[in-house]
């Protein structure tokens, strides 16, 4: 079977950039300028994290520096407009913060960044102490392994496991992490198999699968 999926602890980076509740505005932009990051997450006390600041809500204060709204507008961004007079970290910050846990799978944190529309997730303890930050440059290191890497694997975890008798004449082609499977094998109904299980392996890019039915009687041979 494929192996363990890499997890977020993985790929993580360590080195955190944060800021406190009562961080001034100017502190933040400073901040963001200086480390190049887009977002910030917000600590209290010994490190818990209670919220995240963003560019996004930063950018309310120069919208609104010289335009009057109706109040219907006004109505419509009541959270803009509040941002636009914030001062410190609290005010600005996105509360509670989208995080995620050492453990969860890259896939999973791809899928929480995706649904959430945020770049980069802290990550936190069951105490929501900070640990890291992963990023989605982080999630794509995946897609460093080399070819080489992956056609191990594939035959390893996937190939040997699926088609103990026929792995010798299954051959895996990798190039640029798309897979190319030629071959006979046993049982046509485990092609879709194969191909879902090469797919899960990280890196994989796509799989391409020419997989055909064994003559009757060649097992094993």
């Amino acid at each position: 079977m494929p192996e363990t999926p890499h997890i977020v602890s993985d790929v993580m980076t360590l080195t955190v950039v944060a800021v406190g509740r009562d961080a001034p505005f100017k502190e933040i932009v400073r901040t963001m300028e200086q480390w190049k990051v887009s977002a910030l997450p917000v600590l209290e006390g010994e490190g818990r994290v209670i919220g995240v600041v963003s560019e996004a809500d930063l950018l309310p204060k120069e919208e609104f520096r010289d335009r009057a709204m109706s109040l219907h507008e006004q109505r419509q961004r009541l959270s803009d407009v509040a941002k636009a007079g914030a001062v410190t970290a609290e005010e600005l910050m996105s509360t509670p913060a989208v995080t995620v846990h050492p453990d969860v799978t890259l896939a999973q944190a791809a899928r929480i960044m995706a649904v959430k529309h945020v770049k980069r997730l802290p990550v936190v303890d069951d105490l929501d102490m900070l640990q890291g930050i992963v990023s989605r440059a982080d999630l794509l290191k995946v897609f460093l392994r080399s070819d080489e890497e992956i056609e191990e694997e594939v035959r390893r975890t996937v190939i040997a496991y699926l088609f103990p008798a026929f792995s010798h004449a299954i051959h895996v082609n990798v190039h640029e992490g798309v897979v190319t499977l030629r071959g006979q094998i046993g049982d046509t109904a485990l092609v879709s198999v194969a191909a879902r299980l090469v797919r899960a392996v990280e890196g994989v890019v796509d799989v391409e699968s020419h997989l055909t039915g064994a003559p009757a009687g060649s097992e094993g041979e």
